[in-house]
């Protein structure tokens, strides 16, 4: 029996707007048979990329109009105050009413924030929602949070983390007990700020199965299933090693473009080089979830292609399926029932 799912599409969002999200929105909806999508933006400007579409994809999809666009430079705040119809605003409400399960949204990171943790609220429990996405690493993949959302955390905030990511990582089937590592400058008990070890104690008394500190050279040595830092920390580590990436692509190819004699090596080599190239495609973990919320809602890169954005709509649709908003609640509820036993 085919499962049902409904997905509401910021089409407005992003670099690119319905260029990108409504070419990818359709390409997801074909490969899954119990999909549905409403399409929230400018009917004008949906409309001439919709035309031509087979008529059994129509019948899945649906188109509700909102007349504003956040910009991608836009204040959370001015956002939030002023475009009370803007196609991410008019997405999370239909989430927020159950007429979609997931909202998924290429737009302005601050003030999808501002506008989901505003409009779907918070979890009992959780203080702060936190940015989680997929990085990869020797062996696989890890999952890490918070990636810009809370520059400044409590201990408490991180252990918060810890849970949600958790739940995420065994919900996606990644693992059935995670991993749960804190990121850190040493991997010395000694080492890290008062948070990091306040936080540090409360996973080792919990029963989530926390391994200690990770360096951030460690991170990619498959020694965790889930990295758990602050927003600024974790912003930075990110951008660090999507920096470092980009780097080496690009040292390769003018080493390979050198002489006659690297190029042609660069030929023979040239089988390995693609394969590398899609182990590494940023495109493939492109979605982050923002967990933590009474509601599904995945952020995906401003600048996404149409492979890129379909895999952030595969986020949200598997995390909709998955319910993770009710897991974690769930989760939480045991943590504070064993606290007051114990």
């Amino acid at each position: 029996m085919t499962q049902s799912c409904t997905l509401a599409i910021d089409a407005m969002g992003g670099d690119h707007g319905p260029s990108v999200t409504v070419p990818a929105a359709l390409a997801v909806l074909r490969r899954h048979p119990g999909l549905r999508l409403i399409l929230v933006g400018e009917q004008a400007a949906l409309d001439p990329v919709l035309s031509g579409t087979a008529q059994a994809d129509r019948q899945r999809l649906t188109v509700h109009p909102a007349s504003q666009v956040v910009g991608m430079d836009e204040p959370p705040s001015q956002a939030l105050r002023y475009k009370r119809d803007s196609s991410m605003r008019v997405a999370i409400n239909l989430v927020k009413h159950g007429e979609a399960d997931a909202c998924v949204s290429a737009g302005n990171t601050g003030a999808l924030m501002a506008t989901a943790r505003y409009v779907l609220k918070t979890l009992p429990g959780i203080d702060r929602p936190a940015i989680c996405t997929t990085i990869p690493c020797q062996g696989g993949h890890f999952r890490m949070l918070d990636l810009g959302a809370n520059v400044d955390c409590t201990a408490e905030h991180l252990f918060q983390f810890a849970v949600m990511g958790a739940v995420l990582v065994e919900a996606a089937g990644d693992s059935v007990d995670p991993r749960i590592g804190l990121l850190n400058l040493g991997e010395e008990e000694i080492k890290g700020n008062d948070q990091v070890k306040q936080a540090a104690q409360l996973l080792q008394e919990s029963d989530l199965q926390y391994v200690g500190y990770v360096e951030g050279d460690n991170m990619f040595r498959n020694v965790a299933d889930l990295v758990v830092c602050d927003g600024f920390t974790g912003n930075v580590a990110l951008k660090s090693s999507e920096g470092v990436a980009a780097m080496i692509s690009q040292f390769l190819r003018e080493e390979f473009q050198r002489n006659l004699l690297t190029r042609l090596a660069g030929l023979v080599a040239l089988p390995v080089l693609r394969a590398l190239r899609r182990r590494l495609d940023p495109r493939r973990y492109n979605g982050a979830s923002l967990l933590g919320l009474r509601g599904v809602v995945v952020k995906s890169h401003g600048g996404a292609d149409q492979v890129a954005f379909e895999q952030a709509i595969e986020t949200g649709r598997i995390e909709a399926m998955e319910t993770i908003p009710t897991r974690i609640d769930a989760r939480l509820s045991e943590l504070f029932a064993r606290e007051a036993v114990e």
